[in-house]
């Protein structure tokens, strides 16, 4: 399945939810949008589809406007933009698959340096329909620091390792809490990321500190790094982005992948 020019084809995963893996996905993509990057952003989570409130985005009428739809300089199609927020999409795995495809290969994605892909938790039919199908530059797992979540967190990494899809690296999210004291706090312990990271010999690409105004933010259509960014937490996907932006290009290099011209 052939993107046309799309540079770096990297999926955003995590084994379980809870983890904000969507958050992360949103702000990556916008801090890479502020590092000059042309992105977008697809929500490959057919059940529970997060982009269109994180963005502030309802349903689309497909008559008058094109998909992918785009916000905040950003490319952007889910699930959520076809289907009403309170209507279950009740499918079977095939369906599912066949829904992603679509998503990659049915929209005019490029030009584009960067598509960020928001998959589901777990490991099942969407992350087997791209990670078989797509030309995937790599995977980013998504973990919390305490070791409920690195279980999970585990079985991402082998999968990508059995479908040979490199790991570009981890990232420790909700990795500490900056008191008003200018202290640092490890709320849910510490070191799980670097942890994670070391056992499957991947970079630990960085660790984003908590901040309340991040779960205020998704609420409201507008993710941290565009409200606040100015706050830690904005610095932190910025510092993250480049990272990403570095390891991409090394990952594709080491793979010999063909560079896309744009």
């Amino acid at each position: 399945m052939a993107l046309p020019g799309v540079k770096y084809l990297i999926a955003v995963a995590s084994g379980k939810g809870g983890v904000g893996k969507s958050t992360v996905a949103a702000n990556l993509a916008l801090a890479l949008k502020m590092l000059g990057q042309s992105v977008g952003l697809m929500d490959a989570d057919i059940y529970g589809p997060s982009v269109p409130t994180m963005m502030g985005i309802g349903m689309v009428d497909q008559s008058t406007t094109p998909f992918p739809v785009e916000k905040y300089g950003i490319k952007l199609m889910s699930m959520g933009f076809l289907v009403d927020p309170n209507q279950a999409v009740i499918w079977r795995g095939p369906k599912v698959a066949q829904a992603v495809a679509a998503f990659l290969s049915q929209l005019n994605w490029g030009p584009l340096d960067f598509l960020i892909i928001d998959l589901p938790p777990g490991t099942g039919d969407a992350q087997l329909t791209l990670t078989q199908q797509a030309p995937l530059t790599g995977a980013i797992v998504v973990t919390t620091p305490q070791d409920i979540s690195l279980i999970d967190a585990r079985k991402g990494l082998r999968m990508f390792n059995e479908v040979k899809v490199p790991v570009i690296g981890v990232i420790e999210n909700m990795s500490y809490f900056i008191g008003d004291d200018g202290k640092r706090y490890e709320i849910f312990r510490h070191g799980g990321g670097q942890k994670l990271a070391r056992e499957g010999a991947v970079p630990l690409l960085g660790e984003i500190p908590i901040d309340p105004r991040v779960a205020e933010c998704g609420d409201c259509g507008e993710p941290i790094v565009s409200k606040y960014p100015d706050s830690p937490v904005a610095a932190a996907y910025l510092k993250l982005a480049q990272v990403v932006v570095d390891e991409s290009k090394r990952s594709a290099e080491h793979a010999g992948l063909p560079e896309v011209q744009l």
